[in-house]
């Protein structure tokens, strides 16, 4: 499994090898163990991170094979790959898989990417021994992870590093499987949305405002009849567009609060609605920088609904390695009227719709990506 980060994490200092090791949990949103890295240098600053995991003995060619030409589709200076986990080191030998090592910088170079440097680290943990491939004097103990400059940023941005791939990735599981057949039946009973045609998009607007508000007064998960109307309500393209708007800036209190709500939707519908926030989870974290989790979101949504176009759009992005700012069009077109979305807007919200929208059935509407 491969994770790729966009620019835009955290900043670290490329220079200083235990600092950039220890920054990795806040570079790739998890801690990362048996794993090969792939830091892109763009000059002084830090470009694409890829992640793989550590290949079988068999896979290392073809993982070598793959990796890098990846890497190649964004402009990069050079690269910094690093290896951890993989088995201990021998007294007095080199770190361990030193052949695919020199396996990856062989096919890097053919790529243009020269490796700037090669590390190998038992763990990504305080006191955990490092050491790199061609210096035998380069090397020594991890400092704590949580005192890097990266972990004070992240703090600062609200971000947690989680300690596995799998810990992160259980955030979208469901809530309650029940709770879904529940909402799934009734979804699939309705006709049309519950709106008449001319308020539909004001009534789906304070559908979704509705339960921001429930979020910040901490009342829990929705009800049944709420999922059901927050899934109706993701089919209202004016809804979708805004939605998508609160992306930008990111970072914000308002991005902040919208990515949470997505997150609990992933979990409180069914498939296939859970699509359209499982989409906006996953744009929403890649324009903080977060590609691990976006890539997951992004998945989610495209398990959910094969076809959902935003989601396909957004996973190729993700996979060349575009940088955020370079899709933070797409939020503002989303949102051409400037709102800071629903709950945070001013209370005429609604009104700033063109009523008299035909919503109908959802099927029937042909613009649900």
């Amino acid at each position: 499994m491969t994770t790729s980060t966009p620019a835009g994490r955290p900043p670290v200092d490329l220079r200083s090898p235990a600092q950039l090791l220890a920054a990795l949990p806040y570079l790739i949103g998890f801690r990362p163990a048996n794993s090969v890295v792939l830091l892109g240098h763009r000059g002084h600053r830090l470009g694409l991170v890829l992640r793989g995991d550590l290949p079988r003995p068999e896979d290392r060619a073809r993982q070598a094979l793959a990796l890098p030409p990846r890497l190649a589709l964004v402009p990069h200076t050079g690269v910094t790959l690093v290896v951890i986990g993989g088995g201990g080191r021998s007294p007095g030998g080199p770190p361990p898989h030193a052949g695919f090592v020199e396996l990856l910088a062989d096919v890097l170079g053919e790529c243009g990417l020269p490796v700037l440097h090669a590390m190998w680290a038992a763990d990504i943990a305080e006191a955990a021994p490092w050491a790199c491939y061609t210096d035998p004097d380069c090397g020594g103990e991890l400092p704590d992870p949580r005192s890097t400059v990266a972990a004070a940023v992240a703090t600062g941005n609200g971000e947690v590093a989680f300690d596995s791939r799998d810990e992160l990735e259980a955030l979208l599981a469901p809530r309650s499987p029940e709770a879904l057949a529940r909402r799934a039946e009734a979804l699939a009973g309705m006709s049309s949305l519950p709106w008449p045609d001319a308020t539909c998009v004001s009534d789906a607007a304070s559908v979704i405002r509705a339960a921001f508000e429930r979020q910040r007064r901490g009342s829990g998960p929705p009800t049944d009849e709420e999922a059901v109307l927050l899934a109706s309500a993701f089919t209202v393209p004016e809804i979708r567009d805004v939605c998508l708007g609160m992306a930008a800036p990111p970072h914000t209190p308002a991005a902040r609060e919208a990515e949470r709500l997505w997150l609990t939707l992933v979990r409180e519908l069914p498939a296939p609605e859970r699509a359209e926030p499982a989409a906006l989870l996953g744009y929403t974290a890649f324009m903080r920088g977060d590609g691990a989790f976006a890539g997951m979101a992004l998945e989610n949504a495209l398990e959910a609904k094969p076809n959902h176009v935003l989601a396909g759009l957004l996973t190729k992005v993700l996979k060349r390695g575009m940088p955020p700012e370079q899709l933070l069009g797409l939020a503002l077109a989303a949102d051409p009227t400037g709102l800071s979305g629903f709950g945070l807007a001013p209370p005429d919200f609604g009104a700033s719709f063109s009523v008299g929208v035909a919503c109908g059935h959802p099927a029937a509407t042909g613009s649900q990506p």
